[in-house]
C-alpha cells in the first residue's frame, strides 16, 4: 500500500513538472506550394506572448507550455490553432482560405465580405498610397479606381479636385470623406502612412446610407490599427529632390524689341538695359528639396491592440518660397473586456504652407511670360531692390514676379484634430450596441506681410509700387462632433438564411468661426503688425445641425442571392422649414452565379451579377440660403444728415430643399482559375433634381444681390467602369497587372427659368469661356469659330455684307465663321467649342517580383479631354499692347507675309475674343511612378531586422501629350474646369527610399 501511495505521488510530481515545463518552439511556415510567408502572426492563446515570422517564413517562440495553444493567422489563409507537445520543432502548412476570395470591404457602418457586396466598391490598399510621395492622400488616389478622378496640382499642401463619376451638380461635386467613422471636409488632416485603405462608394446602395449627403459619393478612409502578436517597430523615410523642366518659348530681348517696333513702340531704356536677357520661367522656377519620416508602433494581443505613429513630411516647392511642412501624430487602441469593446481612434497634424502669391489677380507664370527680357530681376537702387516696368513699352501690367512671391512674407498655418470615441456592448449572441462620438476640429491661419516697395526705377514714376507696408490676418476655426448610435443584429438561420440587421440614429454638429483684418503702415517696415492707417476688420461665424435615421437589411440566401435595402431619413438647418427632411431609399441584388452547381467543375471562381437603385441627397451648400440674409454699406437719410443702414441681401425661399440623385447602377464581377484574372464592368445612369440655381428677381422686391435660390436645374450624368486584374505568383517570378477604365458624360436636363448661364470669364473682359444651357454638358467651352486668316479685302468684304464698309477688320485678322449668316461677326455667331470632359480616364498598376527584387511601375491618363489655355492666348494673340510672348508673333500676317495661322499686329479687338484658337486636346498618358526595391534577407540582418528594405523611385517623369501647356492636368472648380490661367505645374521628382521593421 505505501509503495503504491508512493507511486502515485511520484506519478503526479512528473506530471505537474511536465505540464509546468516551458520551452522555445522554433520552426517553418509555409503555404500548400511550400513557398515560405513572411510575417505570419503566432500568438499563444490567452497570453500577450507572440513572434512572427522573417522573410524566409521562419519563427522562434520563447517561453510556451507543454500542452498551450497557439493561434497561427495570416491574410488569405485559413486560421489554425495547434496544440504545443515534446517537440521542439514544429513546422506549419496553411491552407488558403475561402474566403480570400471574400475579401472583407469597409462600406458604410460597417464592413462586408466581397462576395456578398451588391453595390460599387473600389478598394485602394495602403501600399498603393504610400508609394507616391505626396502631402495629401487624395493626390494617391489618382488612377486607382475605375470612376474616381483626381486631377492634382503642383502647390506643395493644396487638396487636389476630387470627383465621383464625374459632375452631376452645378454646385460643390467634392465627395464626402469619411476617416474611421468621423465625416470630414478632406483628407489634409492625416498622414497617407497612417492609411490601412481607402473604400470609394459610387452607387445608390453603398451611399444612400449617407442620405442628403452622399451624392457625390463617398470615400471611406479606415486607418491602420494594432495587430494580433508581438509588438512591431518600423522606420519609413525618403529623401529627394522635384523640379521642373518645361518652359514656354519667349522672345528673347532681341526678338522682343523687334516685336515692339512691329507695333509701333520704342522703349526709352539706356542702350545698357538691351544686354541683359531675363528669361522669368527661370527665375521663378528651382530645384525643390523634398524628405518624409514615419516611425510606427504596433502590438496586440486578444484583449487589446495598440498602434502608434508619428511622421515628418517637408516638401519644397518648385516655384521660389513655396512650399510645404507636416508633423502628424496618431494614437489607435482598442480593448475587450468581455461582452464590452472599447476603443478610440485619435490623429493631431499641424501645417505650414508657404502659398503661392499673385499680382494683380494673375499668377506667377503669367506675369513671367509677359515680362520684358531686358529688365533685370533686381535693382539695389529701387525701394525694395527689384526691378520692374517704368511704361507701357515694358509690358506695364506684367509685375516682377520674383518680387511679388519673395518680397512680400506669406504664411498659412493649420492644425486638425480628427478622432472618435466608442463603445459596442454585445446584448445577446448576435446583437450588438455601438455608440461613438467623432470629433474634426480645425484651426486655420493666414499671414501676409509685404513691406512697401517700388520696381520702377524711372524718377517721380510709381508704375508698380506701393509706399506703405501691408499686413493681412485671417483666422478660421471650426469643429464637427458627430454623435452615433446604432444597433446590429447578425445572425444565420439553418445555415444558409444569413441577416444583417442595422438600425442607426446620427446627430451632427458644426459650427465655425472667422474673422479677417487688415491695415496699412506709412512709416515702418519693420513691424509685422496692423499698421494705424486703412483698417479693416470683419467677422462671421456659421453653425449647421443635421439629424438622421437609418435602417438596413442585408440578407443572402448561401452566399448565392444576396438583397441589400436601406432607408434614411434627414434633417437639415440649411434648408426652409416647409422642406427641412428628406428621405433616401436604396435597394440591390445580386446572384453569386460562380455558387451554382453547374459552374463547379469550371474554372470560373467569381461570377456575379447586381444592380442597385435609389435616392441620396446633397445638401453641399451655403448656410441660411433659405432665409432673408441682410447686408450693410447703405447710407439713410435721417433728419438733415445720412446714417448707416442696412438692407436685404437675398430673398427668403422657405420651399428651400434637398438636391436629390436618382442613382442606377448595374454590375457584373468574374473571377477565373482560383482569380489569378478578374474583371468588373459598371454601367450607371444618375440624374440630378431639385439642383440649387440663384434667379433673378425683380428690381421691385428690394433685394440686393438680386436674385433668390430655388430648387430648379437637373443634370444626368452616366458612363461606364471597367476593372481588369492578372496574378501569376508561382516560382521567384511573379508580377501582376491591374487595368481600370472610366467614362462620365453629363447632360443638362433643365435651368428652369433660365435659358443658359455664363460662367468664368477672360481677365481682361474679352468675354465668357464657359457657358450652360439645356440639352449640353456642363460648362463647355462657347465662342466664335476661326477659319483662317483674312488674306485680301475681297475675303473680308465676303464676310461683313451686312457692314460693307467697315474698316476694322482687315486683311491680316482672324477669320470666324458668320455661324447665323446675319453679314457680321457678333457675340450671336459663338456656338459650342468643346467640353472639359474626358472620353474616359484609366489607370494601370505592373508589378513584378523576382527574389529579393520588386519593381512596380504606375500609369495613368486622359483621353479626349479639351483644355482652354489663356496662356496661349497670352502668348500668341498679339494684343495691342505690348507684352513678351511667343517668338511666332514675330512671324505674323504682312502683305509680305501672308500667313495663314497668326494674324497681324495690331489686329482687329476681335483678334482676341474667346475662340477655338485657344482650345487643345489635353490627352495625355503619365508614367505617374516607377519605382524599384531591395529587401534584404541575409542572415545577418534577419538576426535584427524583420524587414529591411531599400528603394528608389520617380514620379511624373514621363508624360505623353499634344498639350502645349506646361501641364496638361488642370483642375479647378465647376466654372473653371480645364481653364488653364497659368497653373502651377506638377513636379518631376526621384526620391530614395528605406523601410525598416524590428
Amino acid at each position: 500500500m505505501k509503495l503504491k501511495l508512493l507511486g502515485m505521488l511520484l506519478a503526479m510530481f512528473c506530471m505537474q513538472n511536465a505540464f509546468s515545463q516551458t520551452k522555445t518552439i522554433k520552426g517553418t511556415v509555409s503555404d500548400a506550394k511550400g513557398l515560405p510567408l513572411p510575417g505570419v502572426s503566432l500568438v499563444v492563446v490567452g497570453t500577450s506572448n507572440g513572434a512572427s515570422t522573417d522573410f524566409d517564413g521562419n519563427y522562434s517562440l520563447q517561453n510556451v507550455n507543454v500542452g498551450a495553444q497557439i493561434t497561427v493567422s495570416y491574410i488569405g489563409m485559413l486560421t489554425q490553432t495547434i496544440t504545443v507537445g515534446s517537440e521542439n520543432t514544429v513546422n506549419i502548412t496553411l491552407e488558403e482560405s475561402v474566403e480570400s476570395l471574400e475579401t472583407i470591404v469597409v462600406v458604410g457602418y460597417g464592413a462586408q465580405s466581397r462576395a456578398t457586396v451588391t453595390g460599387a466598391v473600389s478598394t485602394v490598399k495602403s501600399e498603393d498610397i504610400a508609394a507616391l510621395p505626396v502631402t495629401n492622400a487624395e493626390s494617391a488616389l489618382q488612377g486607382r479606381a475605375p470612376g474616381l478622378t483626381v486631377v492634382n496640382t503642383g502647390v506643395p499642401g493644396s487638396n487636389p479636385l476630387v470627383l465621383i463619376r464625374g459632375l452631376g451638380t452645378f454646385g460643390n461635386n467634392t465627395p464626402l470623406f469619411v476617416i474611421d467613422g468621423v465625416i470630414v471636409g478632406n483628407l489634409s488632416g492625416i498622414s497617407p502612412n497612417d492609411i490601412e485603405n481607402v473604400s470609394v462608394l459610387k452607387d445608390a446602395s453603398t451611399t444612400a446610407i449617407y442620405g442628403a449627403r452622399g451624392s457625390n459619393g463617398v470615400v471611406l478612409v479606415t486607418t491602420k490599427s494594432g495587430k494580433i502578436g508581438k509588438g512591431q517597430l518600423s522606420f519609413n523615410s525618403y529623401a529627394g529632390f522635384q523640379t521642373n523642366t518645361e518652359r514656354y518659348d519667349t522672345m528673347n530681348t532681341i526678338q522682343y524689341l523687334q516685336h515692339a517696333a512691329n507695333l509701333g513702340v520704342f522703349p526709352n531704356r539706356p542702350l545698357s538695359t538691351y544686354r541683359i536677357n531675363t528669361n522669368y520661367q527661370d527665375e521663378i522656377f528651382r530645384t525643390g528639396i523634398m524628405q518624409n519620416y514615419d516611425v510606427n508602433y504596433s502590438a496586440g494581443t486578444e484583449k487589446s491592440t495598440q498602434f502608434f505613429s508619428g511622421g515628418y513630411m517637408k516638401q519644397d516647392g518648385i516655384i521660389i518660397n513655396t512650399g510645404f511642412e507636416r508633423y502628424s501624430f496618431r494614437a489607435n487602441s482598442s480593448f475587450n473586456i468581455g461582452k464590452l469593446k472599447v476603443g478610440e481612434s485619435m490623429s493631431i497634424a499641424f501645417g505650414k504652407q508657404n502659398p503661392e502669391l499673385q499680382g494683380g489677380g494673375r499668377t506667377l507664370i503669367t506675369h513671367a511670360i509677359k515680362a520684358a527680357p531686358y529688365l533685370p530681376v533686381y535693382n539695389p537702387n529701387n525701394e525694395g531692390g527689384f526691378q520692374g516696368p517704368s511704361s507701357s513699352a515694358d509690358g506695364q501690367d506684367a509685375e516682377n514676379p520674383v518680387r511679388i512671391q519673395t518680397h512680400a512674407t506669406s504664411v498659412n498655418k493649420t492644425l486638425g484634430i480628427i478622432g472618435n470615441i466608442y463603445a459596442e456592448l454585445e446584448l445577446m449572441k448576435g446583437l450588438n450596441f455601438k455608440s461613438q462620438v467623432g470629433l474634426d476640429y480645425f484651426t486655420f491661419d493666414s499671414n501676409t506681410f509685404t513691406p512697401s516697395f517700388n520696381d520702377d526705377s524711372v524718377e517721380g514714376s510709381t508704375t508698380h509700387a506701393q509706399n506703405f507696408a501691408s499686413y493681412n490676418r485671417n483666422h478660421s476655426q471650426g469643429q464637427t462632433i458627430i454623435f452615433t448610435n446604432s444597433l446590429t443584429y447578425n445572425t444565420t438561420i439553418a445555415e444558409i438564411h444569413n441577416i444583417e440587421i442595422l438600425a442607426l440614429a446620427e446627430k451632427n454638429d458644426r459650427k465655425s468661426n472667422n474673422f479677417g483684418g487688415g491695415a496699412r503702415n506709412l512709416i515702418t517696415n519693420e513691424l509685422v503688425q496692423f499698421g494705424p492707417t486703412n483698417q479693416s476688420i470683419g467677422s462671421s461665424s456659421n453653425e449647421t445641425k443635421r439629424l438622421g435615421y437609418l435602417g438596413r437589411l442585408n440578407y443572402n440566401y448561401d452566399n448565392k442571392y444576396i438583397l441589400s435595402a436601406s432607408i434614411r431619413r434627414d434633417a437639415s438647418s440649411r434648408f426652409g422649414a416647409n422642406n427641412r427632411w428628406g428621405t433616401f431609399p436604396s435597394a440591390s441584388l445580386g446572384w453569386n452565379v460562380s455558387k451554382e452547381k453547374f459552374l463547379e467543375s469550371t474554372n470560373i471562381s467569381n461570377l456575379k451579377v447586381r444592380a442597385s437603385y435609389g435616392i441620396t441627397g446633397n445638401d453641399n451648400i451655403g448656410d441660411y440660403l433659405y432665409n432673408a440674409t441682410l447686408t450693410g454699406g447703405f447710407e439713410y437719410p435721417i433728419g438733415e444728415g445720412n446714417g448707416p443702414g442696412v438692407t436685404a441681401n437675398g430673398g427668403s425661399n422657405p420651399d428651400l430643399k434637398w438636391e436629390e440623385t436618382t442613382m442606377l447602377n448595374i454590375g457584373l464581377d468574374l473571377g477565373i482559375n482560383n482569380q489569378q484574372f478578374t474583371a468588373s464592368l459598371e454601367y450607371y445612369r444618375n440624374q440630378s433634381d431639385d439642383l440649387l440655381l440663384s434667379l433673378p428677381a425683380p428690381l421691385s422686391n428690394g433685394i440686393n444681390a438680386g436674385n433668390i435660390t430655388a430648387n430648379v436645374g437637373s443634370v444626368e450624368t452616366n458612363g461606364f467602369e471597367l476593372a481588369l486584374g492578372f496574378n501569376d505568383n508561382e516560382g521567384d517570378f511573379t508580377w501582376s497587372a491591374n487595368l481600370n477604365l472610366g467614362t462620365s458624360t453629363n447632360n443638362v436636363l433643365s435651368l428652369g427659368t433660365l435659358e443658359s448661364f455664363e460662367g468664368a470669364a477672360m481677365k481682361d473682359g474679352k468675354g465668357n469661356i464657359s457657358r450652360t444651357v439645356v440639352g449640353e454638358s456642363l460648362f463647355h467651352f462657347y465662342g466664335l469659330v476661326s477659319d483662317g486668316i483674312y488674306q485680301n479685302q475681297a475675303e473680308v468684304d465676303a464676310v461683313f455684307t451686312a457692314n460693307p464698309g467697315q474698316t476694322t477688320v482687315q486683311p491680316g485678322d482672324v477669320r470666324y465663321l458668320d455661324l447665323n449668316n446675319d453679314g457680321d461677326i457678333t457675340s450671336e455667331d459663338r456656338t459650342i467649342l468643346a467640353d472639359p470632359y474626358p472620353d474616359f480616364t484609366y489607370g494601370l498598376n505592373l508589378s513584378a517580383n523576382y527574389k529579393n527584387f520588386d519593381l512596380n511601375c504606375y500609369i495613368t491618363g486622359i483621353q479626349g479631354i479639351d483644355i482652354y489655355n489663356t496662356n496661349k492666348y497670352d502668348l500668341e494673340a498679339g494684343a495691342n499692347r505690348l507684352f513678351n510672348g511667343s517668338p511666332i508673333l514675330l512671324d505674323s500676317w504682312t502683305p509680305s507675309n501672308p500667313s495663314t495661322t497668326q494674324p497681324r499686329v495690331p489686329g482687329a479687338p476681335q483678334n482676341h475674343n474667346v475662340s477655338d484658337r485657344y482650345v487643345e486636346d489635353g490627352s495625355f498618358t503619365r508614367l505617374k511612378n516607377i519605382s524599384i526595391g531591395y529587401t534584404f534577407t541575409d542572415g545577418i540582418f534577419d538576426n535584427y531586422f524583420s524587414k529591411l528594405r531599400l528603394y528608389a523611385s520617380g514620379q511624373n517623369l514621363i508624360t505623353i501629350t499634344d498639350y502645349t501647356g506646361l501641364d496638361p492636368e488642370i483642375g479647378q472648380g465647376n466654372q473653371e474646369f480645364g481653364i488653364d490661367r497659368g497653373n502651377y505645374p506638377q513636379p518631376k521628382s526621384v526620391i530614395l527610399g528605406l523601410q525598416v521593421s524590428f
